[in-house]
């Protein structure tokens, strides 16, 4: 199935309620598991940037699993950063975690300053997806933990439909289009595979996750 673009940022304030009151935990502790287990020799501090962290949940996630760590989260979306800045005054003791608006390239971000970098369901909401693995390229130190999940394009409309009633039946319709708007925007495992290439990052493996999502991780060497 052709790939059909969808809006480069979603945050309308119907969206981002919508968001707030969804569950991703599933989804999101399917990540952080994943990044737990791939990593589990990180060192006790460090630096990580999670690259459209949209309403935080998987930013705050990490810091909780790695106290030590300074964590950064970044979203192109003043509204979505207004949920991770609620969800994060929630959580108490989480004193090096922080959100700061951010339109990828942005070359005001560090150059090489993360041992870790993560992104999830950012990758199919950019125009050009070199985007996202060239700023990853950019602002990771050599070796870092770096791991980027993302939906897979299914392969026809009736299979999108499928997934829709599968795993968002009981949602509201915004997230319900959102979702299936997303799973025709997305790239497949092999063209992931081909930007990687393209990029020039080495050291990362791509494979399927679910039945909807792919995974990139590894240690990066660029």
């Amino acid at each position: 199935m052709e790939r059909r673009p969808e809006p480069e940022l979603m945050d309308s304030e119907a969206q981002t309620s919508a968001y707030a009151a969804a569950d991703f935990s599933e989804s999101n502790s399917l990540f952080v598991d994943r990044f737990l287990k791939r990593f589990a020799g990180l060192a006790g501090t460090g630096r990580l940037a999670d690259l459209g962290c949209g309403p935080g949940d998987i930013t705050i996630r990490l810091a909780v699993s790695l106290p030590g760590w300074e964590v950064l989260g970044l979203d192109a979306g003043p509204n979505m950063l207004k949920l991770a800045e609620q969800l994060l005054a929630e959580e108490a003791g989480l004193d090096k975690v922080s959100f700061r608006q951010s339109y990828l390239p942005d070359s005001s971000l560090p150059l090489g300053a993360f041992d870790a970098v993560v992104s999830h369901s950012l990758l199919h909401h950019l125009p050009d997806p070199q985007t996202l693995w060239k700023s990853i390229a950019r602002i990771a130190a050599p070796g870092a933990s770096i791991q980027v999940m993302d939906l897979s394009r299914p392969d026809s409309l009736q299979d999108a439909q499928r997934l829709i009633d599968q795993y968002a039946a009981d949602e509201p319709d915004v997230l319900r289009e959102d979702f299936y708007n997303s799973l025709l925007a997305a790239w497949t495992l092999d063209e992931v595979r081909d930007q990687l290439a393209r990029a020039g990052l080495t050291g990362l493996d791509a494979e399927m996750a679910s039945d909807r999502h792919w995974v990139v991780s590894g240690t990066l060497r660029v």
